[in-house]
């Protein structure tokens, strides 16, 4: 089965009832109002039979979720049998509509495999030589309008206005459709390098978790004897920040470390409170003044992932700041129906133009200390999270980077 056919049925369903409409506005202007005589009966029981199959093909499409090329092919074959059944009644070569055999050849080049394209092509020269050599010949015409050849070139340019206006029709869609599709390869491409990137990172961060938490322990350990030790006030406050810090690293080491999990329960378990990552990272970074506006009452307990978002994006924007010598970051979280909104502005160097900028490439950053990880990830998350995820220039100084993650996601 074959999905890329579906959309080239229905449209040949529609192209079909165009068909119909100009063969029956033909039939009818030729044999009544211009008094040419030809055998109307046979005529229009073609046309009833190619409109009682386009009725059943339309009604068919439109509960099909996918369609075989050879499904398509039998409706190919059953245009050219009624195509070939009304140019034989109504004159075969003589008739300035033959070259419509064209027409289906064309269509198929686009949407078939090459055999059923070589099949569809062997039916249409087929059906061109039945008409021609087995068709009825037309009378002589001599009427008020005009001859048999002015009827001739008449119904050739109406047949080359048919044409034309078939091919750019469906040739622009199949274009448009073309150009779409490979920007979509292009946009899967990009995230299939971005997440490869990702899960070697990410591999490699859980092998180090796992070398890092026996020095950490260690190191804490240390740190608690120190604290029991007697000491100057100003020393044991120290101290207790230091084990604070320890304590935050060990946590963090803790969930790079930890299996990934499946299952409601689970993910319920590893739920994080976001005022409490605010308030870690407000201990890790206790020089940036964070000015905080917005209510997130209803979202205090989110998917891990939000956490190192929110992590992410405010160590960016207080190492902007720390370069440009402003130790400044404006946060707004919003909550509300929809899901979170939240916007980060930082008070460094930031892009020369106010305008949005695409996010770095992956793993390069512009700060000399920098792993160059910390948009590349965020992007990954909001993307994960069915979220999007802007940067801005903002007037003067500084960058604003935005998220919008929905409510059934965080």
């Amino acid at each position: 089965m074959n999905r890329a056919t579906l959309p080239f049925l229905r449209l040949l369903c529609n192209l079909r009832w165009a068909a119909i409409a100009g063969q029956i506005l033909t039939v009818a202007l030729v044999t009544g109002f211009m008094h040419v005589s030809l055998p109307a009966l046979p005529l229009w029981a073609g046309i009833g039979t190619l409109t009682a199959f386009n009725a059943f093909a339309t009604w068919r499409s439109l509960h099909l979720t996918e369609v075989s090329g050879s499904e398509t092919f039998l409706h190919m074959l059953v245009d050219i049998g009624v195509l070939t059944w009304l140019i034989a009644w109504s004159g075969g070569m003589e008739n300035p509509f033959s070259s419509l055999f064209l027409l289906p050849i064309s269509l198929s080049i686009l949407a078939l495999p090459p055999r059923l394209v070589r099949a569809t092509a062997a039916a249409c020269v087929l059906g061109y030589a039945i008409s021609a050599l087995l068709g009825r010949e037309l009378e002589h015409v001599h009427s008020a309008w005009s001859d048999a050849f002015g009827l001739h070139k008449l119904g050739m340019l109406v047949n080359f206005v048919v044409s034309t206006a078939v091919v750019l029709f469906f040739f622009t869609r199949m274009a448009a459709a073309w150009r779409q599709s490979e920007r979509e390869v292009a946009r899967l491409r990009e995230q299939f390098t971005r997440n490869e990137g990702i899960v070697a990172l990410a591999t490699h961060a859980a092998s180090v978790a796992h070398e890092l938490n026996t020095p950490l322990g260690t190191m804490t350990l240390v740190v608690e004897d120190l604290i029991r030790e007697d000491g100057s006030p100003a020393q044991r406050d120290d101290y207790l920040t230091l084990k604070a810090l320890l304590e935050v690293c060990r946590d963090r080491v803790r969930e790079l470390a930890a299996p990934a999990q499946d299952g409601l329960a689970q993910r319920r378990k590893t739920l994080v409170d976001l005022e409490g990552v605010i308030e870690r990272w407000r201990l890790v970074r206790p020089m940036i003044e964070l000015h905080r506006t917005g209510s997130i009452s209803g979202f205090q307990n989110a998917d891990p992932a939000v956490g190192h978002l929110l992590q992410a994006l405010l160590n960016n924007a207080a190492d902007a700041g720390e370069k440009a010598g402003t130790l400044r970051v404006d946060l707004h979280l919003q909550s509300d129906s929809s899901g979170l909104r939240g916007e980060i502005r930082d008070y460094g160097v930031g892009f020369e133009k106010a305008e949005p900028v695409l996010p770095p490439a992956l793993f390069r950053s512009s700060k000399p200390n920098g792993l160059g990880i910390g948009l590349a990830l965020s992007h990954a998350t909001v993307e994960r999270l069915g979220g999007d995820l802007s940067m801005q220039a903002t007037e003067g100084r500084g960058v604003r980077v935005e998220f919008w993650l929905p409510a059934g996601r965080v």
